[in-house]
């Protein structure tokens, strides 16, 4: 079985910056390749940044420039930082592995 557990969130004024984390517990092969999801209130969930086993990454253009994904292996961990944060970025902020995600944890960008 693979368990996610996001943490992180809160809220943040615009411009500001927060890191958001992904415990993964549970056989995950390491080719899996791991993603941050997000869904705004009202809207469906959307992608937003993708990490594949070789480091290699992808940004959904609404965030590219402003979050970077990463990985601790050594902690089963995975990172979303995000920095230039904007209004439209508030949302529940999920991971996911192959098909399980975790229950998500709650950013807002606020003045």
């Amino acid at each position: 079985q693979v368990q996610l557990v996001e943490s992180g969130g809160g809220l943040v004024q615009p411009g500001g910056s927060l890191r958001l984390s992904c415990a993964m517990s549970g056989s995950i092969p390491i080719i899996y390749v791991k993603a941050w999801y997000r869904q705004a209130p009202g809207k469906q969930r959307e992608w937003v940044a993708d990490i594949a086993s070789s480091g290699y990454t992808k940004y959904a253009d609404s965030v590219k420039g402003r979050f970077t994904i990463s990985r601790d292996n050594a902690r089963n961990t995975i990172y979303l930082q995000m920095s230039s944060l904007k209004p439209e970025d508030t949302a529940v902020y999920y991971c996911k592995v192959a098909d399980n995600w975790g229950q998500g944890t709650q950013v807002t960008v606020s003045p």
